[in-house]
C-alpha cells in the first residue's frame, strides 16, 4: 500500500534549473549558520541519512555518498599506479581522504579548505563519513585559499582532487573551475600525475556545465576524459573528469582492476571495482557528442556559474 503522508516539516528546496526544483525532507537539524564564506547546514534527512547542505545545495550525504566519493578517488589513483602524495582540494566531509587513504602506497595526503567552521562541523556531526580520516597521521590538514596553497607548495603530487562546492557566484569557489586554475594544478603535478575534479551534473538538461569544463580541461591537458556516476541524492548522474599530461587507457579489463585493487588497497569499496570502472568510463553517445562540439573555455575573466542558491524552508 503507498503512503501519502508527509511526514517532514523543514525542507531544503534545491534549484536544479529555472523550472525545476528538489525538495529534501528533513528530520531534524544539527547545526545551521552563516560562516565567513557560505551557509552551512548539517541536518538529518528522512530518506537519505544525514547531510551537508552549503549554500542550499546538497553536497553529500551518508545514505549514497560512496557513489561519488569513491568514483572521485579511485579512478585517478588507480591510474596512477602507486599514489605517495596526494592533494585533496575541498572535501570537507572528510569522506574524500577517507577514500584516498584505502591505498596502501600513501604516504602524505594533504587536504586544502577555506572553511574551517565547514570542516569543524563535519568532524563533530559526520562521523559515519569521515570515520576517523581526520585522525589518520598521514593526512595534513590546512584552513587556507586553494589557490594561496597551491601556488606556495614545493611539492609536486601524483594525485590532486579538486572536490569544491558547485562554482555558484555567492560561494567560495566559482573561480576555481578555470583554465587558469586547471594550469595551476598542472604546474604542481608530477610527471605521471592525475588530476580528478568533480564536473557537475550531466543529464541531457543540465550538461552544459560540465560539457564545457571538460572542454576546459582540454585546452590545458593533452589526455582528459568524462566519466559519470548516479547519485540519487543528487537527482541526477554526476561527472567527474580527470586529466593528465600522459596518455592513460579507459578500457580497462576488470579482472585486472580488481588484482590491483585486492594488491594495493585496503579493498574496503561499496559499489568500486572493476566491471563499474568500465561503465563509469563509457559515457552515452549524446555526452561524447556534445563534448566533442563544445568550444567554450572556462576563464578567470568568464568563470561557470552553476544555477541558483537553494533555500532552507519550513511549513
Amino acid at each position: 500500500m503507498s503512503r501519502n503522508e508527509v511526514d517532514a516539516n523543514i525542507w531544503v528546496t534545491e534549484h536544479v534549473s529555472p523550472y525545476d526544483v528538489y525538495h529534501h525532507g528533513i528530520k531534524k537539524v544539527f547545526i545551521h549558520k552563516e560562516t565567513a564564506f557560505q551557509e552551512m547546514a548539517i541536518v538529518e534527512s528522512g530518506s537519505s541519512g544525514k547531510a551537508l547542505v552549503l549554500d542550499g545545495k546538497w553536497q553529500s550525504c551518508t545514505g549514497d555518498e560512496f557513489m561519488y566519493h569513491e568514483p572521485l578517488v579511485h579512478p585517478a589513483c588507480l591510474i596512477q599506479g602507486r599514489p605517495k602524495n596526494v592533494l585533496v582540494l575541498g572535501g570537507g566531509e572528510g569522506a574524500t581522504v577517507r577514500e584516498v587513504l584505502k591505498w596502501d602506497s600513501v604516504e602524505n595526503v594533504t587536504m586544502i579548505d577555506i572553511d574551517g567552521e565547514v570542516v569543524e562541523a563535519c568532524k563533530e556531526y559526520l562521523e559515519e563519513m569521515h570515520q576517523g580520516a581526520f585522525d589518520d597521521p598521514r593526512l595534513t590538514l590546512h584552513i587556507t585559499d586553494a589557490l594561496k596553497y597551491i601556488d606556495e607548495t614545493p611539492l609536486k603530487w601524483d594525485v590532486v582532487i579538486s572536490d569544491l562546492s558547485d562554482p555558484i557566484e555567492e560561494g567560495p569557489s566559482f573561480k576555481l573551475f578555470t583554465k587558469e586554475y586547471f594550469e595551476r594544478i598542472k604546474a604542481i603535478l608530477s610527471d605521471d600525475g592525475v588530476f580528478t575534479v568533480q564536473a557537475g551534473p550531466v543529464s541531457p538538461m543540465e550538461m552544459n556545465l560540465h560539457v564545457r569544463l571538460i572542454n576546459t580541461l582540454k585546452a590545458v591537458y593533452p589526455h582528459v576524459h568524462s566519466y559519470a556516476s548516479y547519485v540519487p541524492s543528487y537527482v541526477s548522474p554526476w561527472g567527474f573528469g580527470i586529466a593528465r599530461n600522459s596518455a592513460f587507457s579507459t578500457r580497462f579489463e576488470p579482472e585486472d582492476v580488481d588484482k590491483v585493487l585486492a594488491d594495493k588497497t585496503t579493498q574496503q569499496f561499496k559499489m568500486f571495482d572493476g566491471i563499474s570502472l568500465l561503465g563509469m568510463f563509457h559515457n552515452p553517445k549524446h555526452i561524447r557528442d556534445a563534448i566533442e562540439k563544445e568550444t567554450e573555455v572556462y576563464t578567470e575573466t568568464a568563470p561557470p556559474r552553476f544555477f541558483g542558491k537553494g533555500l532552507n524552508e519550513s511549513s
